[in-house]
């Protein structure tokens, strides 16, 4: 059984965090201050610690220094408030594992304890260049990186311009808008300045404007009145009202119909609604942060945005660069996707061979973080060893690096030759040589369309189920 140790002054919190853990099946101490906490901890070393930044006798980072000049490798997990959050990134710097915010979260606060108490896994010395690789990025990400769900923040690259700018907004009331591509983590983005808001405590919903229809598309948003249209049988709350309080987030918002967009500069102006087909006001107070794969002055000069609406929510602005140009992030975002896929398949990979990291670094990822995630967690549920080899990689991904192996890295020899080299097949060398041709043939015309399958296949002019056909055969024949 794992033993935690929390500290915080707050016996109320003690108490319910030591009642949520312990029926969760781990051994919980709660101390009230930091002097007696460290006693504890000389005396009892304990796997894990959850303790809150502000003590009554002891400052949360003395307490973190202190605790770390005895056991570096002991996971320390950080409670704050909002207002706290650039200290919690000096703890992160210091060597805590992570932080979280109040008010507590059961849901967070288990995965977050889960997911450190995993990497306390005893792992041999390393023995190959894999796992040497595969310490030294946990090490990096566990002293620089902050795990949020499906995101990571932290002071590497851009990480730690969006973290300020995350920081610098969050406590205003200013609307945002976040400009990425599909994949990008726009979301994530806005449920941390969400989370570190005033408004924390309240709703907050996402709504994808890409998805809804222009007929439904103002119910959605604004609820409407029993009646109201054919179908209204009875009073839906829209999303707005749901949120009240809280914060909104419109993802793709350039895709809402321009009578719509009319109706939501009401909201932005004069704070209040009405529901479709209503004709009584509500009052709202809601943060609205939108989200664009386009620039909206672009969407707006082309008529297909409100210029109004734009100037009204062009109060501050993120950009969300794409995964491929994030080269030296990419593998911290994989581990961080693998430790989830670890505990969700109930795993214990530790990391990927450096063909993987190769591929994984010089792939274009055209879907971003959300491609990147499904592809470890496939690889993952394929994978039967202690490392994710490029064999168990999308066909598409290891063939893309296949053809373009005269970009990888010029010091990584081993890894071109293996891309270079052809498999051996039964058969006549002219049957070998056509079997080559065509497989080019193919990944020429994927590749050309982005590997949109409909597309290529009418660029080779057969139907997509031949195509289909095809690439599995060939992913039985080559290499990856």
């Amino acid at each position: 059984m794992k033993k935690i140790l929390v500290i915080d002054d707050d016996r109320d919190i003690c108490l319910l965090l030591k009642h949520f853990l312990t029926r969760k099946g781990y051994e919980v101490t709660d101390m009230h201050s930091g002097k007696k906490a460290l006693d504890y901890i000389y005396d009892s070393r304990p796997d894990l610690v959850l303790s809150d930044l502000r003590l009554e006798d002891m400052d949360g980072i003395e307490l973190l220094k202190k605790i770390k000049e005895k056991y570096i490798d002991l996971p320390v997990i950080i409670m704050t408030g909002y207002s706290d959050i650039k200290t919690s990134v000096n703890a992160i710097k210091i060597g805590a594992f992570d932080y979280i915010t109040k008010p507590l979260l059961p849901d967070e606060i288990l995965l977050t304890v889960q997911t450190a108490l995993k990497q306390q896994d005893e792992m041999p010395a390393p023995e190959n260049k894999a796992e040497k690789t595969a310490l030294k990025v946990n090490g990096e990400r566990n002293n620089h990186v902050i795990h949020s769900g499906n995101y990571i923040f932290g002071d590497i690259g851009e990480f730690s311009k969006i973290l300020k700018q995350i920081n610098l907004v969050a406590p205003t009331n200013y609307s945002v808008i976040i400009y990425g591509e599909s994949g990008s983590g726009k979301e994530a983005i806005a449920q941390e300045i969400h989370k570190n808001s005033k408004r924390s405590n309240k709703p907050f919903i996402a709504i994808d404007c890409g998805v809804l229809s222009k007929e439904l598309s103002g119910s959605e948003l604004f609820g409407h009145e029993k009646g109201a249209f054919t179908g209204a049988l009875n009073v839906k709350t829209g999303s707005f009202e749901l949120a009240n309080g809280g914060t909104i987030f419109l993802d793709e918002v350039s895709n809402l119909p321009y009578d719509v967009q009319v109706s939501l500069l009401r909201v932005v102006q004069e704070r209040k609604m009405r529901r479709v087909g209503g004709i009584k006001d509500i009052e709202l107070d809601v943060r609205i942060i939108i989200a664009s794969n386009e620039l909206l002055w672009d969407a707006a000069k082309k008529g297909k945005f409100r210029e109004d609406l734009y100037h009204r929510f062009n109060e501050f602005n993120i950009n969300v660069p794409p995964l491929r140009e994030r080269k030296d992030e990419i593998m911290l975002f994989a581990y961080h996707f693998l430790q989830q896929a670890n505990i969700e398949l109930d795993k214990k990979i530790k990391g990927f061979t450096p063909e993987t990291e190769a591929i994984f670094k010089n792939y274009v990822w055209y879907g971003n973080l959300r491609e990147l995630k499904n592809v470890i967690k496939k690889a993952a549920l394929l994978t039967e060893t202690l490392f994710i080899e490029p064999h168990v990689l999308p066909f598409e991904i290891s063939n893309y690096i296949r053809l373009q192996f005269d970009e990888q890295p010029k010091n990584d020899e081993a890894y071109v030759a293996s891309l270079k080299k052809r498999p051996s097949f039964d058969g006549s060398p002219l049957k070998e040589a056509s079997i080559d041709a065509e497989f080019e043939t193919i990944m020429r015309a994927l590749k050309q369309v982005n590997y949109n399958k409909s597309k290529a296949a009418k660029i080779l002019q057969i139907d997509r189920k031949t195509l289909y056909n095809k690439m599995n055969q060939y992913q039985e024949f080559k290499d990856f």
